[in-house]
């Protein structure tokens, strides 16, 4: 069926740092305004590692380790938008963060979990949801 809307795929990742998180204003097509981690779209071919590897080099020149899995959602909050998104957990490695897509966020800062910027991105609560209650699948 020629011309039928499909979902995209969303990666970003939690990257930790003396135990805050790595977070920037978004400017973006959806979620303006919102407070979200490194990410973006997995490329045809392109390996989820390699994706979340490359979109934290690309959007903040940093370098990550020790990435792991915590949790899937259908994003369909944003009208317009459908996205099944991976969401990560990575330690940072190197490089100090830095806006190299201005036109997508705004200032890099590392936050501590009990003063999180506020709103969050929707996949960023469900990140911290999964990791407080161990829950990895959110269909909203």
């Amino acid at each position: 069926m020629a011309g039928k809307k499909r979902p995209k795929v969303g990666i970003g990742v939690l990257v930790l740092k003396d135990g805050k998180a790595l977070l920037a204003k978004r400017k973006g097509a959806h979620g303006k305004g919102e407070y979200a981690f490194p990410g973006g779209h997995l490329e045809f071919g392109e390996s989820i590692l390699d994706c979340v590897k490359r979109e934290c080099w690309e959007e903040a020149g940093i370098k990550i380790k020790n990435i792991k899995f915590v949790r899937i959602s259908n994003l369909k909050k944003y009208t317009g938008k459908h996205y099944v998104d991976i969401g990560l957990i990575a330690q940072w490695m190197s490089g100090e963060p830095q806006v190299l897509e201005p036109h997508k966020t705004e200032e890099w800062n590392w936050y501590d979990f009990k003063n999180l910027p506020q709103p969050l991105f929707e996949v960023e609560y469900h990140t911290f949801e999964a990791l407080k209650t161990g829950k990895n699948f959110f269909d909203n």
